[in-house]
């Protein structure tokens, strides 16, 4: 069985007009270590815009401090 590779990364795309995370990809972390920036259809606006790398995470996974 081969073994899983952790070269390749999991990154969300946002868009900079609308702020909204519509697209998700993955690239080489070791070739590129810039951030992404990709021109794609954002079905907001209805236009193509200027998406930028985020982290995949969404904040679904954090902790939240209880009310007390």
């Amino acid at each position: 069985m081969a073994k899983k590779s952790t070269k390749r990364k999991l990154v969300g795309l946002v868009s900079k007009a609308s702020g909204h995370r519509s697209y998700y990809t993955v690239k080489n972390t070791q070739n590129t270590s810039e951030k992404l920036s990709l021109r794609k259809y954002d079905p907001i606006t209805r236009k193509h815009e200027i998406y930028e790398e985020t982290k995949k995470n969404l904040g679904r996974n954090e902790v939240k401090a209880r009310k007390s």
